[in-house]
C-alpha cells in the first residue's frame, strides 16, 4: 500500500470515505502506547481510515496516533484521516447518543468524527457493569426513531460529518428510511 492512495467513495453527506480502513477491535487489548505505535505504522504505509467504537477501548490510542503522525510529518492535519466510531448498545437511546459522541471526541482528541454509526439495532441497560456481557433481561426496547433523531442531531451539530448504521437487515433499514430526515450514509455489515 505504501506509495499508493486508497480509493475513496463519495457518501451522501458529500464527504469522501476511503474504501479500505483499519478495524481496531482487539482482544486482550495492549496499552494505548502500543496500539498508537501500530496505528502510526498503519498511517505510514498508507491507511487513512480507522474504524473504532466506544466498546473497543481504542479511541484514545487512535487520537494519540493521529497526533504523533502529524508531529512526524506523515500527515499534515487531522483532516487527512477518516475516523469512524460507534456508541455501544448501552448508549443507544435518544438522550445518550450525543453525550456518548462527546465522550468519544474527548478520547480521540478531536472536534468531530467523520462517520458515526449506530453499532447494533439493540439497546442495553445503561448501568451494566460489563457492557459486553449481558442477559436477556438487560435488553431494552430499541427506539429506532428516537435514536436516529439523536444521530441526526450529531450531524447537525457538526460533531459527526456523516452518520450511519451497522448490522441492520432489510426490515430495520426500511423502517429507518421511512422516518429519517437525514438518510444513513453507510450500513456497515460483516
Amino acid at each position: 500500500m505504501a506509495g499508493k492512495k486508497i480509493p475513496d467513495v463519495l457518501l451522501n453527506s458529500g464527504h469522501k470515505m476511503p474504501v479500505i480502513g483499519m478495524g481496531t477491535s482487539v482482544e486482550n487489548r495492549p496499552s494505548n502506547e502500543t496500539l498508537a505505535s501500530i496505528y502510526v505504522e498503519a498511517i505510514e504505509v498508507g491507511y487513512r481510515h480507522f474504524d473504532t467504537a466506544a466498546v473497543y477501548g481504542t479511541e484514545e490510542a487512535i487520537g494519540l496516533a493521529v497526533a504523533e503522525a502529524i508531529d512526524k510529518g506523515l500527515i499534515k492535519s487531522r483532516d487527512e484521516v477518516f475516523i469512524t466510531s460507534k456508541p455501544w448498545n448501552t448508549d443507544a437511546h435518544r438522550d445518550l447518543i450525543v453525550p456518548a459522541l462527546k465522550t468519544t471526541l474527548k478520547k480521540l482528541g478531536t472536534e468531530y468524527v467523520d462517520l458515526y454509526l449506530i453499532h447494533w439495532p439493540v439497546r442495553l441497560r445503561h448501568d451494566l457493569e460489563n457492557p459486553t456481557v449481558f442477559t436477556k433481561e438487560d435488553v431494552l426496547p430499541f427506539d429506532i426513531e428516537g435514536t436516529w433523531k439523536a444521530m441526526e442531531e450529531c450531524y447537525k451539530l457538526g460533531i459527526a460529518k456523516s452518520i450511519g448504521i451497522c448490522n441492520y437487515g432489510i426490515k430495520k433499514l426500511t423502517k429507518l428510511l421511512e422516518i429519517a430526515t437525514i438518510p444513513p450514509a453507510v450500513n456497515q455489515v460483516p
